[in-house]
């Protein structure tokens, strides 16, 4: 079976390792990863974030590597149809893309067309600003977005630091350290097999 395309959606201060992990394991067992931001071409940077608990009662931020973007977003707005999947990244990106009318089409068109959804962390902030994507899901994501999901018809999963949550074909975690889990189960949604002789 040939691989499959997955659209990942970022923007500026996007967790990095939600980035970088994702792509790279995705692309090593054959899948394509296209990595877009709203105005943003193919060979453009974004700045991405590293977020940690360290003991302070909400998450630091330190600076990430720069992310490159692979696709630009307006071919990608218009090729939709090829996609298999989309992949919300968490990080500070969510917190404005998810406004942006372009990037809630994307995601409706998923939704729409039944296509698997995959969302870590505050990347679920991109799913509740279009009607319906959650409502009557159950969501894992990072504790703070419990509200939104609550809100948007969602059950928010308290899930542990290393777990994913499976509800249909929508994949989701609460962040960066569940990315071992987040991908097995984002592999399975896509049909694909592993297996070691």
């Amino acid at each position: 079976m040939p691989g499959k395309k997955i659209l990942m959606l970022t923007g500026e201060f996007t967790e990095e390792y939600e980035i970088f992990v994702y792509q790279q394991a995705m692309e090593a067992v054959g899948h394509t990863v296209h990595v877009v931001c709203p105005d943003k071409n193919a060979g453009d940077l974004i700045k991405t974030s590293l977020h940690d608990f360290e003991g302070d009662q909400t998450y630091t931020e330190k600076p990430g590597h720069n992310a490159l973007i692979n696709k630009t977003f307006s071919e990608a707005e218009k090729q939709l149809d090829q996609y298999h999947a989309v992949y919300c990244a968490g990080g500070r990106g969510p917190e404005y893309i998810r406004t942006d009318k372009r990037v809630q089409a994307m995601v409706r068109h998923f939704h729409e067309a039944n296509k698997p959804i995959f969302t870590i962390c505050h990347g679920v902030q991109i799913l509740v600003a279009v009607d319906g994507v959650v409502r009557g899901k159950k969501v894992g994501a990072l504790g703070a977005c419990e509200p939104e999901v609550t809100l948007a018809g969602g059950t928010y999963i308290d899930l542990s630091p290393t777990d994913a949550y499976v509800d249909g074909t929508m994949v989701s975690a609460k962040g960066w350290t569940a990315l071992a889990a987040f991908i097995r189960e984002c592999l399975k949604v896509l049909g694909t097999e592993i297996r070691h002789t």
